[in-house]
Order: structure tokens, then C-alpha cells, then sequence
């Protein structure tokens, strides 16, 4: 027998130490299995007799050989086979189990026939008396019940364990691709900041020979700007105010770039200066407005920033009053290469895609009487 189970720390199936908590859990749910065994097996064996008279100690009897051959066998596969969830185990495995189950099946025979028949007035046969024709071949059938049983528990077990695989296989899949999304977005994010900055600079650049003062204070909007940003731009998520409070120094930064013909204003509610979005949203769309709609009209205009609730989403507009999606353009969802609809809306559609699927949107469109209405739509998530 010490061949069929190997005890040398050599050997490639030499068991880890068993867990004695979860040993006595797997082993009283395998004997609740085999209760319900026993009681199978007497209705059967009652029903091929014609006796139904004998039906309560049949399950007596059934039911006892069922959870003590049960025992025996069950608790050698867990001592010696802890790791459930094999489909298939070697063939000398079940050998060392089926030898096992060997002695197993006639020691609850006799056993139940020792303990269970005097309980009806049976007689109790002696060790030399007990080997009958009727008695080893119900001992025959106990063997086989036994292994049939065994097989059912190590298929139930293996389909569990291939359950618990695959939602592992699952979850590890979806946080590789939580970590792929994440570093999509960075890669999004990061794109826009050096845009928008060697945009100011080009023009710094411009405005230090012909005029140091409106340089001097381009700069110092600059750095205005800079100091509200980029503490959050390297965070997952800001709040609706802190990204109103960038805009607004954007918006002063370019208000010295244009003058007089640059005008803003910002609408927030007081209940959703907490509201959570991705940093850096609306940069894009503040100066896409300008860009394409303000820079190029002799005399300029406004940009209306506004946020309102809608329900379980959040609505962030850009309104401006410049020059508008043009004629021919496509007044739906913006698109990289037409007016309104340039890389920096376009990335920052796909970072809405990214993180939240269909439930956020971009929606480019005519303002009335003139310009370009962006409406940002976004799941409203606040503490």
C-alpha cells in the first residue's frame, strides 16, 4: 500500500500539509453527498425486492454503509489528494482508491450488519459466518456505489475548480486590461497638456520682441495656470470645481493673448463644485472654442462655460459665438480634421470612451445666433 501512496518528499504527487479546517468541511459535505446516496440506494434496492414493509431499515442499513464507506474512502483521497479539481487523475490514483474502497465496502457491510440488524431482531453472524453469496454480493454492490460515488465527487469537484479557474482567468484578463486602459489614458491625457503649452509659448515667444509687457504678463497668467493644473493633471480624477478654477485661468491666460476681444463666463452650481470627473476634460474643448471659433473672427467673442445636472448625468457646455461649424460640416458628433472637431476633441472622446463606454458623449453642434455649442455628457458622480 505504501506504494500506491507515496509518502518521500521526492516523489511528484507527495501531498502539502492539509488544512484541517478545510479538510472537515470537504469531508462533511462528501458524507452529506453520500446520506443522500444511501437513501437512493435503499428506494432502489426496495423497489427490486417488492418490499416496501422493509423500506425504513433498508435506508437504516443503506445509509450507514453509504456514509461510513464513504468516510474511509473520502478521507483517504483528502489526506492523500488534497488538491481537488483534477478532471482526470492518474490511473494509479484511482487504483489506490479503488483498493481503498476494496476494504471499505465490506467493513460498513459487516459493520451494518453487525450494529443496524439487531435493531430489527436480525441475527448478528460471527466473522466466519458472515461470508454469504447474498451478503459479498451486496458487499460487491457497496464497492461499486462507493466508487460511482467517489467519481461523482472528483467530477463535481473538477468542474467547480474549472469554474474557479475561469473567473480567474476572467479577473486577471480584466485587470490586465483596467491596466492597459489606464496607461491608454495617461498616453490620451499626456497628449493634450504639451498642445495646449507650446501653443502659449509659440506666442510668448512672439510677444517678447514687439511687446514685453503683454509678455510679461502672458507669463505670469502662465504660471497662473500651470499652479492650478498640474497638481491634479497627474491624479485619476478632479472635481467639477477645481477644473472650472483651470479654465478660468486658461481662459485669463488667453484673455491676455487676445484682449478686448476674448470674453468668458463660467456658471457653476454650488452643488456640483464636488461632482468627480477626469482631469483635464474641458481644456480641449475651451480651446478648440477659441481656436477655431474666436481666434479667426476680427471681433473675437464670448465663451460661456456651463455645468447643470440632468438627472443621474452631468451636462458640461462650451458655448462660443465665433465663426461656427462652417457650411457643409457635420453638425452631429465632432470628428478629427473638421472645424470644432480637431485632435484635442478627439482625444478627449476617447478618453470618455475609455472610461465610461456609451453612458458619456460629445455632442458638437450650432450655437443660436451664431458659433459652436460643444455639450459634454458624463455619468454624475459625487461623494
Amino acid at each position: 500500500m505504501s506504494s500506491l501512496f507515496p509518502a518521500t518528499a521526492a516523489a511528484p504527487d507527495h501531498p502539502p500539509p492539509v488544512d484541517q479546517g478545510a479538510f472537515a468541511l470537504r469531508l462533511l459535505r462528501d458524507l452529506r453527498f453520500a446520506t443522500v446516496v444511501g437513501v437512493l440506494a435503499a428506494f432502489i434496492i426496495t423497489l427490486v425486492v417488492g418490499r416496501p414493509e422493509t423500506l425504513y431499515e433498508q435506508v437504516l442499513y443503506s445509509c450507514f454503509i453509504s456514509v461510513s464507506g464513504f468516510a474511509i474512502v473520502d478521507t483517504a483521497r483528502l489526506l492523500c489528494w488534497p488538491q481537488s479539481g483534477r478532471m482526470r487523475r492518474p490511473r494509479r490514483q484511482w487504483l489506490a482508491l479503488a483498493a481503498v474502497g476494496a476494504v471499505a465496502a465490506p467493513l460498513a457491510h459487516f459493520s451494518a450488519v453487525q450494529l443496524v440488524g439487531p435493531l430489527f431482531l436480525h441475527p448478528v453472524p460471527s466473522l466466519a459466518e458472515y461470508p454469504t453469496l447474498p451478503r459479498l454480493s451486496m458487499v460487491l454492490l457497496s464497492f461499486m456505489v462507493l466508487m460511482a460515488g467517489t467519481w461523482l465527487i472528483e467530477f463535481r469537484e473538477g468542474l467547480r475548480h474549472a469554474r474557479l479557474e475561469q473567473q480567474a482567468a476572467l479577473l486577471r484578463a480584466e485587470t490586465i486590461e483596467r491596466q492597459a486602459l489606464q496607461a491608454q489614458l495617461r498616453l490620451l491625457q499626456a497628449q493634450i497638456e504639451p498642445h495646449m503649452l507650446f501653443n502659449t509659448l509659440a506666442n510668448l515667444q512672439g510677444l517678447i520682441a514687439i511687446d514685453p509687457d503683454r509678455a510679461n504678463a502672458m507669463l505670469d497668467q502662465l504660471i497662473q495656470y500651470l499652479r492650478a493644473t498640474l497638481g491634479v493633471s497627474r491624479a485619476d480624477s478632479t472635481t467639477l470645481g477645481e477644473e472650472f478654477a483651470a479654465m478660468e485661468a486658461y481662459l485669463g491666460l488667453m484673455g491676455v493673448r487676445m484682449g478686448e476681444r476674448l470674453r468668458y463666463r463660467l456658471v457653476l452650481p454650488a452643488e456640483l463644485g464636488q461632482a468627480r470627473l477626469p482631469p483635464m476634460l474641458l481644456q480641449p474643448l475651451v480651446e478648440n472654442a477659441i481656436v477655431h471659433g474666436l481666434e479667426p473672427k476680427i471681433e473675437g467673442g464670448e465663451i460661456l462655460i456651463e455645468a447643470a445636472a440632468r438627472g443621474v448625468l452631468l451636462e458640461v457646455s462650451v458655448c462660443d459665438s465665433g465663426l461656427g461649424l462652417g457650411v457643409g460640416l457635420d453638425p452631429g458628433p465632432a470628428r478629427s480634421g473638421t472645424r470644432g472637431g480637431g485632435v484635442g476633441v478627439a482625444t478627449t472622446r476617447e478618453r470618455l470612451r475609455v472610461l465610461y463606454g456609451d453612458r458619456a458623449a460629445i455632442l458638437l453642434e450650432p450655437a443660436q445666433p451664431h458659433g459652436t455649442l460643444a455639450r459634454l455628457t458624463l455619468p454624475l458622480e459625487t461623494p
